[in-house]
């Protein structure tokens, strides 16, 4: 969902900002781990907003303390100056942190909880403006004059697939600095996605909910959110996905961990759709 992590094709890597470990007092990366400690559910996280901040605000931040609760423990946040696609390899992997908050459920690197939500790309335009887009079919997205969509996102695949990629691509790259999205992890702040339609510079934004919700919900210049049609097909007829179950991930053999996860996360279910609702995330019934 999350732009997000290594994290799998379909949420553009939106979504894994925050960790979840069991064990001690929190460490640094590349510290010695811990004893193990019951008392406490460490979360190991990288700075990504909305997601994911040092005050303990981000969405996931509060998740992943509404969880811990139900657990009977206490969350204590572990950050990581690396991007958020680079917890699983850097911290889940080397046994720094035990469990992946925000990833998607059929992320094949590790066992994953039952979801705790589902959302989906949105389409983001002023309310102002009579251009409510539900649809990539919809025939204005070939003449407005920007759009926005993040790297490596199903936005993305669909602006190439309607024809306009070529004539957004500059405008795409201004927004990091020109800087290519081959060799290194690049990005579009997703706030900086949602001001850009704000301030007109771009008529559509299309983005993973999550990313987004707190900044369309937030802005002085009213912005109005659409989910993407999970029926979404390319124009050769390949199905384009645009929703998806997010869960928490532990290590393949970690099973033990999984169903104390599954069990807190019902016990915690109307704490998690209270903070959903709070940031706006638009949300799809869940699949399973």
């Amino acid at each position: 969902m999350s732009f997000a992590t290594g994290c799998s094709f379909a949420t553009g890597c939106l979504s894994a900002a925050v960790l979840l470990a069991l064990g001690g007092a929190a460490v640094a990366q590349g510290d010695t781990k811990a004893e193990p400690d019951d008392r406490i559910l460490r979360v190991c996280a990288a700075n990504q907003p909305p997601l994911s901040l040092k005050d303990g605000s981000g969405l996931e931040n509060r998740i992943a303390s509404a969880v811990a609760e139900a657990m009977g423990r206490k969350a204590e946040f572990v950050w990581s100056d690396k991007a958020a696609i680079y917890l699983v390899r850097d911290s889940l992997d080397k046994k720094l942190c035990d469990v992946v908050v925000g990833l998607d459920s059929d992320d094949q690197r590790v066992l994953t909880t039952k979801p705790y939500y589902r959302s989906g790309y949105v389409f983001v335009t002023r309310a102002d403006r009579d251009l409510d887009v539900k649809s990539w079919a919809d025939p204005r997205l070939k003449t407005v004059d920007h759009m926005v969509v993040g790297f490596g996102t199903p936005g993305e695949v669909m602006l190439k697939d309607i024809g306009r990629y070529e004539e957004d691509m500059a405008y795409l790259y201004s927004l990091v600095n020109f800087r290519a999205a081959r060799n290194t992890y690049t990005q579009i702040d997703p706030a900086r996605m949602i001001s850009e339609v704000a301030t007109g510079k771009a008529d559509v934004a299309v983005a993973f909910g999550p990313d987004v919700a707190r900044y369309v919900k937030d802005s002085p210049q009213p912005l109005r959110m659409s989910l993407v049609p999970d029926d979404t097909t390319r124009s050769d007829g390949r199905k384009m996905p645009q929703s998806f179950d997010q869960s928490m991930g532990v290590r393949r053999d970690d099973t033990a961990l999984k169903a104390a996860l599954d069990a807190a996360i019902v016990k915690a279910k109307p704490q998690i759709e209270a903070i959903l609702k709070q940031d706006g995330v638009p949300l799809v019934p869940a699949t399973n």
